[in-house]
């Protein structure tokens, strides 16, 4: 008998099939985010007592009433690489293990990063669009090029290792700022985010979701990054704080915000969408098909190696 599993998020129909070859599957994808989540209670509530194992994602998570009806719960792993509504010390305390689908969707995320960087710097939607219109080049102020300039690094990751080994392709200086030094990253250095911010050019931010960088992107680190700055996020919209960048993109204080993730998910946010020095992604800077296919498989193997005593590929610890 297989154990039983139940998915908090979406996959596709062939996802599904691949992981019911390995688990008796409970399909109940959560409509909605945080508290407003309306899926899975109905399933819980009647197979509840027989799961053993969770897959979710770091926004949806998992509450802690949920594992309470989940006696025989096992195991909960992410479907990438977030975890920041999991409950951690919940679980622990539980006897449950956690994991995440860590380097799956690395290259993915580091690929539109640049791309979103790209088209914000060189006004790439704005142009597009504007070429539809009778725009031509005479018309506009240059847009300056990328190359050879400072990018700043919030979080130097897997994924923050990726995007600055890219930026090297485009002959930039890299520096980061993270909770703590990597004595085996040589890029420079820097112990705050307002000192990062005040030397680059580009802010990208690749730092974790959570409490701890509730809004580390400010009113004040805006100021620092200056007029000719702009801000690049991939992890969580919670990290940066939508109404300072929409005051600051209006008041001139930096020159651009390109955003594959944003606080209002997954509805847009409006201060944003009417300023043309906003470029905005709907948080699918993870998703192709090869990164979900990474991350499904991942999931399969450290739920199988859990189940055969084994140690986990991508354990998720306090």
């Amino acid at each position: 008998m297989k154990p039983l599993l139940l998915v908090l998020v979406y996959i596709t129909e062939e996802h599904r099939a691949l992981v019911s070859e390995h688990f008796d599957l409970i399909y109940s994808p959560n409509e909605g985010l945080g508290k407003d989540r309306s899926n899975g209670a109905e399933q819980i509530a009647q197979f509840g007592k027989d799961v053993r194992v969770v897959l979710t994602n770091g926004t949806n998570g998992l509450l802690p009433a949920e594992i309470d009806a989940m006696p025989k719960l096992e195991i909960v792993c992410t479907l990438g690489v977030g975890y920041e509504n999991v409950p951690l010390a919940y679980a622990k305390a539980r006897g449950i293990r956690v994991c995440n689908a860590a380097g799956t969707n690395d290259d993915c995320v580091a690929d539109h990063a640049m791309g979103i960087l790209l088209a914000a710097i060189r006004r790439i939607p704005y142009l597009n669009s504007g070429v539809r219109a009778g725009l031509w080049r005479d018309d506009i102020p240059r847009p300056p090029q990328v190359s050879f300039k400072k990018m700043g690094i919030v979080g130097m990751g897997a994924i923050g290792k990726k995007i600055a080994k890219r930026a090297s392709g485009f002959e930039m200086h890299i520096a980061y700022f993270s909770r703590s030094r990597h004595d085996e990253i040589t890029y420079p250095y820097f112990d705050s985010i307002i000192k990062l911010a005040l030397w680059c050019d580009f802010l990208v931010i690749a730092a974790p979701g959570g409490k701890e960088t509730q809004h580390i992107v400010n009113t004040q680190v805006l100021n620092a990054l200056g007029p000719q700055g702009v801000v690049v996020n991939i992890s969580r919209g919670s990290l940066v704080d939508t109404e300072a960048v929409a005051y600051a993109l209006s008041n001139g204080k930096i020159a651009a915000v390109a955003l594959d993730v944003y606080e209002s998910e997954p509805n847009p946010p409006q201060a944003l969408l009417k300023l043309e020095n906003a470029v905005i992604t709907p948080h699918i800077a993870g998703i192709s098909p090869e990164a979900i296919h990474a991350s499904v498989q991942r999931f399969i193997d450290n739920a199988n190696l859990h189940f055969s005593g084994k140690e986990l590929l991508t354990p998720v610890d306090l």
